[in-house]
């Protein structure tokens, strides 16, 4: 039940608490209570889907207030200095944001419910006892769980919720299975987040186990360039972890990448870090903290992962001598295994 109930404080981010159905249409009014440490900040609605700003205002008395006209429900996150302070549907009405959970219009009302109703399971599910007499009961509340969801996406693919929730099973999907959804629903494929989700499938299909490696070019802080082909193709076997600093599971890896070089580098394996999403400064003092020995490409943000299809990290592949894909997607005792049969 780990993968579901980790939607809930996603799902949470959303909860929503009454409706204003007087509301004329197309007029929304979002008001934001926000730390008095904020005042004179600028507030921004950011489009979730494409990150294109809707509104900003600046931040008085603790409060950012916006007001203006949308045609559409959009799905829409508050930024205010960088950080977010709320995800939330902007469609027409009164809407109040604190503490990151946001009130008012019909669409928000309907996450509300389902935020309560999954919540209620998730306690049952927890509530059982931890032993073999519970499996049958927990197989059957997870069965209510998913359904829960499914029957709330397949009802909302026409607006925010649809697309929210299809984000959430998207990122599991096989690149078949998304086509399949998006030839099934248009609406879907009209959204940027979606065409990525669809691209990165390609991309990865392009880039799987047995293909050759596909090379990029990052400009690093100092102005120079660094090539991923300056690494991989050049004799030897390379392992080359996608990672960034804030990822928890990436700085975790990286014990396992230490013993693999430990044991390997003497047989010639080679490793090498490309900094994904991340700040250099932020990575370069990852690195001298966390002991990492092995060469960085540093500021490769979004280039590598878009070519690789990459949506989540670490994500650590294995090149062979000539540049051949051995081994992707792997971690822990699988990556040691991968690596041992590509050295034996």
């Amino acid at each position: 039940m780990k993968r579901k109930i980790l939607l809930i404080s996603a799902v949470t981010a959303m909860s929503f608490a009454s409706c204003s159905a007087q509301t004329p249409v197309g007029k929304y009014s979002v008001h934001a209570t926000l730390s008095p440490d904020e005042d004179g900040a600028t507030a921004f609605i950011i489009n979730f889907d494409n990150s294109e700003k809707i509104d900003s205002v600046i931040v008085d008395n603790g409060v950012a207030h916006f007001d203006g006209n949308i045609s559409t429900p959009t799905l829409a996150r508050l930024i205010v200095g960088g950080d977010r302070y709320g995800t939330f549907i902007l469609e027409p009405g009164d809407i109040k944001l604190a503490n990151k959970l946001a009130a008012g219009t019909p669409l928000n009302e309907k996450m509300d419910k389902l935020d309560k109703d999954a919540a209620a399971l998730v306690e049952q599910y927890r509530a059982l006892p931890d032993d073999s007499t519970s499996t049958a009961k927990r197989e059957v509340i997870l069965d209510r769980y998913n359904k829960l969801f499914d029957t709330m996406m397949d009802q909302n693919l026409d607006n925010p919720i649809g697309y929210y929730l299809f984000l959430q099973k998207g990122y599991e999907m096989t690149l078949p299975q998304l086509e399949q959804a998006v030839a099934a629903h248009p609406s879907l494929g009209e959204y940027v987040r979606v065409k990525k989700l669809i691209e990165a499938g390609r991309n990865k299909e392009k880039t799987s186990e047995g293909k050759k490696f596909v090379d990029f070019e990052i400009t690093a802080p100092d102005g120079s360039s660094q090539r991923l082909s300056d690494y991989v193709g050049k004799g030897k076997y390379i392992l080359v972890d996608f990672w960034a600093s804030w990822c928890g599971p990436c700085i975790r890896e990286t014990a396992v990448i230490k013993d693999i070089l430990k044991e390997y580098g003497p047989k010639g394996l080679e490793v090498l870090g490309v900094a994904v999403w991340d700040e250099p400064e932020n990575t370069l003092a990852a690195i001298k903290r966390h002991d990492l020995p092995w060469p960085q490409i540093l500021n490769a943000q979004s280039i590598p992962t878009d070519l690789y299809g990459i949506s989540g990290i670490p994500c650590i592949i294995l090149f062979s001598p000539d540049g051949t894909i051995i081994s992707r997607d792997k971690q822990d005792e699988e990556l040691k295994a991968a690596v041992a049969a590509a050295l034996k």
